[in-house]
């Protein structure tokens, strides 16, 4: 594998999308930057086909719509404290493009395993399985725990207060 090339203080890019995974990918990456010397941006991607196709409503602002949920993400991660340095995007685009894109000067991306769409089922999103694949840095992705694997077996991953990782990555 190629060495990175990324100066130190490329930041952790984190895809969101306001799903729990999205939320959890937030404190993973909160979790890890200091590591990394790196400052988070966490990134929404919008695209109006994939959201509604073609039957979106005249009077709806997508922007705005994203704006509201990176917002309410962001609160949910972090609270009223949020990251040194933490920075939000709002970009129009393919999700899966716009994070790769992103991710060509980023130190690490961290995504949810799977977001709002899709089907429940799968244990890849189509995001985070297309930016595994081609991503030119490290990526992480996050999955939640399941109620099942609560009961079962002791949790994997960090076992902090509510702002520590708590699901598996």
């Amino acid at each position: 594998m190629k060495e990175s090339t990324r100066p130190e203080g490329s930041p952790v890019v984190v895809g969101v999308d306001g799903s729990p995974e999205s939320i959890l990918a937030l404190k993973w990456a909160n979790t890890l930057a200091p590591t990394l010397g790196a400052t988070i941006t966490a990134v929404i991607a919008w695209h109006l086909e994939s959201m509604y196709g073609p039957f979106a409503s005249s009077d709806w602002d997508p922007e705005y719509t994203a704006q509201q949920v990176i917002e309410t993400a962001l609160v949910q991660a972090f609270g009223d404290t949020p990251p040194e340095g933490l920075t939000s995007k709002i970009v129009r685009g393919q999700p899966a493009k716009v994070l790769l894109d992103l991710a060509e000067s980023a130190q690490l991306l961290v995504l949810g395993s799977r977001g709002h769409g899709g089907f429940a089922g799968l244990l890849l999103g189509s995001v985070s399985s297309a930016c595994a694949a081609h991503a030119t840095c490290p990526v992480l992705v996050v999955h939640t725990e399941t109620k099942q694997e609560r009961l079962t077996s002791p949790a994997q991953g960090f076992q902090g207060g509510d702002d520590e990782p708590a699901g598996k990555a």
